[in-house]
């Protein structure tokens, strides 16, 4: 929602800036002449007045309870999203008394410790200027026609597979870790599209890992595996040759994903959204817009892995998620041919796979071992 209010490329002037007494307690300032609404920007560094065009987002529930003084937190509470937000310049470990907070999961640690990076990237580079670069990068990819495709090809779930070197459960996973080899490798034994980890500091990825595959001359359509929680990320992700992102249910309410859903449209790109259970689906399927949604298959709270969750969400909304014609993609806990055939059973056209190849000698080859059966390409 920050996001949303903040952004000047949606808004139609930017006035002068004022300070902020405090990220927790927006509040409408005043109205602007010309029918738009003023309201103070928690999300900018400082509070900044912007007339907001006359747009169904900006008159939405959450935008109302926002400007009279609801935090981020309690409305984004109120749709069953547990993952808190910090609004802190630092990161959580540093600082005392109530600038030092402990997360609940090592989601939540994630979102902090991104809302730290993101404000750094912001000031290096602004918005604006991320999103003219990402005009001038290769067209985007058609994320969803390559998927298709494959499960039409090959008779089972098409692969995303995953350029991944560590994980904060597992540590590091392939030392000898070559983003480039891999991905090459992946797509000469099928899999229709890439996930490229970009998220440094608990998976040592990176962007720069996310052109160096798309400038590498690999043909696969690319998902930018990131944690998003600003547009800003988006028009970078593009602009680093990305034609797929992910956002995540359990973080962003449904006003940031309506938002970013429509800046993914306009830039060509799809949006992978992941939920983890039924609470989180029904909010899903409830944006209009949607086209990928994946299940996935861990806890955030335990990390514990059961791929029923996936067959318990398809048995429960199947039928409106084939309705609405959204692809699903089964993720976590994938090793063997049995495991992509449950999930395959339940409904998935694609599974989103990075532990079980990565680890392995020949991450290529893998992929034969993980379907019982080599891919056509």
């Amino acid at each position: 929602m920050e996001s949303l209010l903040a952004a000047a490329p949606f808004h139609v002037a930017a006035f002068s800036s004022l300070s902020s007494p405090s990220a927790h307690s927006p509040s409408v300032l005043r109205s602007i002449r010309g029918g738009g609404r003023a309201v103070r920007c928690a999300a900018a560094k400082e509070a900044i007045l912007y007339a907001l065009e006359h747009d169904e987002m900006f008159n939405s529930e959450e935008v109302i309870q926002w400007e009279s003084g609801k935090t981020i937190n309690s409305i984004a509470a109120a749709q069953g999203i547990r993952i808190r937000r910090r609004c802190r310049p630092r990161y959580p470990s540093e600082g005392s008394g109530d600038d030092k907070a402990v997360p609940r999961n090592i989601l939540e640690q994630i979102v902090w410790d991104k809302e730290v990076e993101v404000s750094q990237r912001k000031a290096k580079k602004a918005l604006k200027s991320v999103a003219e670069s990402s005009e001038h990068a290769p067209p985007a990819r058609d994320f969803i026609g390559a998927l298709t495709a494959a499960h039409r090809r090959n008779g089972v779930p098409a692969l995303i597979a995953e350029v991944k070197k560590a994980s904060p459960s597992r540590g590091v996973l392939r030392e000898n870790f070559n983003p480039v080899e891999i991905a090459q490798a992946y797509e000469k034994n099928g899999a229709a599209c890439l996930s490229i980890l970009t998220d440094e500091k608990h998976f040592q990825g990176s962007f720069e890992n996310l052109e160096t595959v798309r400038n590498s001359g690999v043909q696969c359509p690319l998902l930018c595996k990131e944690f998003v929680i600003d547009i800003w990320q988006i028009y970078y992700a593009r602009s680093k040759g990305a034609d797929a992102i992910l956002l995540i249910a359990a973080v962003l309410p449904d006003l940031d994903m309506k938002y970013m859903l429509r800046i993914c449209k306009n830039l060509g790109m799809t949006a992978l959204i992941e939920v983890h259970d039924e609470k989180e689906l029904d909010r899903v399927l409830r944006i209009d817009g949607v086209e990928l949604i994946g299940i996935n298959n861990r806890s955030l709270e335990t990390f514990v892995v059961d791929t029923s969750n996936t067959r318990m969400l398809m048995e429960k909304r199947g039928d409106i998620i084939k309705e609405k014609g959204i692809l699903v993609v089964g993720e976590s806990g994938l090793f063997t041919p049995d495991d992509v055939a449950y999930v395959h059973s339940a409904g998935v056209s694609a599974v989103l796979v990075g532990e079980s190849l990565i680890k392995e000698e020949d991450p290529g080859r893998a992929i034969a071992g993980l379907f019982g059966k080599e891919l056509l390409s």
